[in-house]
């Protein structure tokens, strides 16, 4: 899709374009009145030349424009200076300032600031000041016949009436055009503000689905496990007592209902509840003893080098952006994980090792791209590729390396300000 700001500047230079044909029909009205109805005799060779050049540069530029899908400020700002030369070489072998049609020098002036960036108004400014300057001490002047003679402000005054009239129109009809341009950007710019929302919300519920399918493969294992354990036993035995796995049961569904209850929070579903203030160490410890307690029970490595602790507002992106990573490691390390929390300047910076088989070169080489699986599952690959787009939407970034020793690790860095919980801020 072709960018509203550029889209509004290619609709704003075949606007110049129609404003560039109507002065050459009007150029060459007011030479035909002028030469032949109030018979007043004019150059008429410099005076031809410049509605010519203008249908001649008309001409090549249409094609060029409709090709292009990008106009940009400079070539609108060459554009109009153009047409402040055209207006200037006019009036400079017709009179000059006593010309009325040097009224028109507004209309540019007007377009200019309407169509322009600051620096580029002020250039047409600035030209048109350079013009006026030659044409008060430099133009060639009329030679007026004898019945305007008499009464040269007679004729003065019905020329600016024409000239004012004129402008009046253009400005009407063309600033409405333009208008309507400006229109037409800001609510594609709106649109497309739109779209990129809804993408944001798609990566996260993305990221919620891949967090829900790695959080509920725990407890649903628990509970095949013990099902495929009482397949093999005969019930009917008084002696088997079956109230311990009936907890375990009832603790993996109550686990599936909070994984499924927070999916709906964080989509959207429980709308009245505020987010919840915690701190970084409060949520780190409460992911790695959550992971500690579903799963990972004496495995994991937990090095907390954060320093002093930070008020942040919880997210549960982030939650499972991290739980999504610790349980990869757990799949290909099942014996050991470290996890390392620092602080580096005012950003978080969180490393999660492994002593698994590590990253292929492919994985490192592209490191978030979608469909490309450390399992070498087809489809694959969606949780790097949602890590890294969570992270980067939160200003952050996120790596990955093979150690030394053995094993990869992935280090997740977030700057603190996109966490960071204001109080002051919130009170007001």
């Amino acid at each position: 899709m072709t960018p509203p700001a550029a889209d509004a500047g290619r609709r704003n230079m075949l606007l110049l374009i129609q404003l560039r044909w109507i002065a050459v029909g009007g150029q060459l009205l007011t030479i035909a009145v002028v030469q032949w109805l109030l018979d007043i005799p004019l150059p008429l060779v410099p005076l031809l030349m410049t509605p010519l050049l203008m249908v001649l540069i008309n001409a090549a530029s249409l094609p060029l424009i409709s090709r292009r899908l990008v106009v940009t400020n400079a070539e609108l700002t060459a554009a109009l200076l153009l047409d402040v030369g055209a207006l200037g070489w006019q009036l400079f072998h017709s009179g000059g300032l006593a010309n009325p049609f040097a009224s028109l020098f507004l209309l540019q002036i007007v377009l200019g600031a309407i169509l322009l960036k600051p620096v580029s108004s002020a250039a047409i400014m600035l030209a048109i000041c350079g013009a006026l300057g030659i044409l008060a001490f430099r133009a060639t002047p009329l030679a007026l016949p004898s019945p305007y003679q008499a009464n040269p402000l007679a004729l003065y005054l019905l020329g600016n009436l024409a000239c004012f009239t004129l402008i009046a129109i253009l400005l009407v009809a063309f600033i409405t055009r333009i208008s309507r341009n400006l229109s037409q950007r800001d609510a594609a710019l709106a649109s497309a503000r739109q779209r990129a929302a809804e993408e944001d919300h798609i990566i996260r519920m993305g990221l919620l689905a891949s967090g829900a399918a790695h959080e509920l493969g725990t407890p649903l294992s628990m509970l095949s496990v013990i099902l495929g354990d009482w397949k093999r036993m005969d019930l009917s035995d008084p002696s088997i007592d079956l109230m311990a796995d009936v907890a375990e049961m009832e603790s993996a569904v109550g686990r599936c209902k909070t994984i499924v209850g927070g999916i709906l929070m964080s989509a959207g579903e429980a709308r009245g509840e505020a987010p919840k203030v915690t701190t970084v160490r409060a949520f780190l410890d409460g992911i790695v003893n959550g992971w500690r307690v579903s799963r990972l029970s004496g495995i994991v490595d937990y090095d907390d080098r954060f320093g002093d602790d930070v008020a942040i507002v919880s997210d549960e992106a982030l939650r499972q952006v991290i739980g999504n990573v610790i349980d990869n490691a757990a799949d290909f390390s099942p014996d050991w994980i470290g996890i390392t929390a620092r602080r580096e300047g005012d950003a978080l910076q969180l490393e999660i090792a492994d002593h698994g088989p590590g990253f292929a070169a492919e994985i490192l080489e592209h490191f978030g791209q979608p469909y490309r699986s450390t399992r070498g599952r087809a489809g694959g690959g969606l949780g790097l590729f949602l890590l890294v787009n969570v992270l980067r939407t939160l200003g952050g970034d996120a790596s990955a390396a093979n150690r030394p020793e053995g094993g990869a690790v992935v280090r997740l860095t977030l700057p603190l300000s996109a966490l960071r919980y204001d109080a002051a801020a919130v009170a007001a």
